[in-house]
């Protein structure tokens, strides 16, 4: 990789590189261990404020375009389902030292043209001069960057022993946050998988069998409860409508057995029984449920359905203790204990962030030049305005 002096003395020419999704897969983006020691650095460095993201607050998830139910314009956009278009920059500091940004456009309508929901791209800067060093395909970026969170989740919070995961949503958060327990987990054999469509589920059973064959059972559940009861650990992956959290998926007290390790990267409630001060809650990163708080009029779980906001919610209402709310950098970083006993119930929010994609981004993006994958682009040899 070229030094900041080298790329100083190159200037005023400016190239960078075009990375493909075939590129990204050559240049390892899905290498999930690798992911996760990258998000684990990340965490540190968010602990120790040695970063940045949008707003005032420096924290906000980014910034997102929604259209109108009414529109005197015939062109616009309908919102349907997740229809919106979101950029979501960040520095990020350490032994990264860069800048991105990642955009996209949403529509679950996309499903029909053979297309993923969303589609994303990132475009990653030098942290001086502001220059791109790349354009990528984002989608599988963006993808093990968020199943690598609760890798991370897991490397602390859960058992060790852990051997039964239960999966509520067979899609691809699904599978990444799998192959991220597996990294962590290695004594995995057993999933059980709840779902909508036979044909999701039928797909994701014989990814398993291929991807991991010491997975020795994989048992499709009918329901939420099954896959959550008698599991080492639970996750909530299922895309839903937000709006009215009493049909967002819930985690029901009942259920967990002692020594559960719950992640949640997709739209979650609790019951009262999970409320109980008992119950380790534990935030990926404050600062983004603070963001949220300021941004939103209460109660905010109705727009944005991470658990955690949820647990920020009933805070405002009094009903939890605002310093009960664990934070994943501190316990990342060794400042706050991770877990402390075999039966311990802790419970993992996920909510996203722009400074996971620099991370991620960048290492990627290294291992391309230094293997010399992608395609080379210029941006000028002199700029036209000086």
């Amino acid at each position: 990789m070229a030094s900041s002096a080298d790329r100083a003395a190159a200037l005023p020419a400016i190239d960078f590189i075009y990375l493909s999704e075939p590129d990204m897969i050559r240049a390892g983006v899905t290498d999930m261990p690798a992911c996760v020691d990258a998000m684990e650095e990340m965490f540190g460095l968010l602990h120790r404020g040695d970063y940045r993201m949008a707003g005032g607050n420096n924290n906000q998830h980014g910034a997102i375009i929604v259209f109108p139910d009414d529109s005197p314009f015939p062109d616009m956009p309908k919102p349907t389902t997740d229809r919106r278009f979101m950029a979501m920059p960040a520095y990020l500091g350490g032994s990264f030292r860069t800048a991105g940004m990642k955009w996209y456009g949403s529509n679950i309508e996309n499903r029909d043209k053979g297309l993923p929901r969303s589609i994303l791209t990132f475009v990653l800067n030098d942290a001086d001069t502001g220059a791109p060093l790349a354009y990528m395909s984002a989608n599988l970026l963006s993808a093990y960057r968020t199943g690598a969170v609760p890798g991370v989740g897991a490397r602390h919070l859960a058992r060790k022993d852990s051997r039964v995961v239960g999966i509520v949503g067979p899609g691809v958060m699904a599978r990444t946050s799998l192959e991220a327990f597996m990294a962590t987990c290695p004594n995995i054999d057993t999933v059980k998988i709840k779902g909508r469509g036979q044909a999701n589920l039928e797909a994701f059973c014989s990814w398993v069998a291929q991807k991991f064959p010491q997975i020795t059972t994989v048992r499709v559940v009918g329901t939420e409860e099954e896959a959550v009861r008698d599991s080492d650990i639970a996750t909530f992956c299922a895309s839903v409508a937000t709006g009215d959290p009493s049909i967002y998926p819930t985690v029901r007290r009942e259920w967990v057995r002692p020594g559960t390790f719950l992640s949640m990267p997709a739209p979650c409630n609790i019951d009262q029984g999970m409320e109980a001060p008992e119950i380790r809650k534990v935030l990926d990163f404050t600062g983004l449920y603070e963001a949220y708080e300021e941004e939103m009029p209460a109660p905010v779980h109705r727009f944005i359905p991470a658990v955690g906001v949820r647990w920020f919610d009933l805070a405002g209402e009094g009903r939890i203790a605002r310093e009960s709310l664990e934070d994943l950098g501190r316990i990342v970083s060794g400042d706050a204990p991770g877990r402390q006993n075999d039966d311990e119930i802790i419970m993992l929010s996920v909510g996203g962030m722009a400074v996971e994609d620099v991370a991620w981004g960048t290492h990627v993006y290294r291992r391309a030049i230094a293997e010399g994958i992608g395609t080379r682009l210029n941006l000028w040899t002199e700029p036209a305005l000086k």
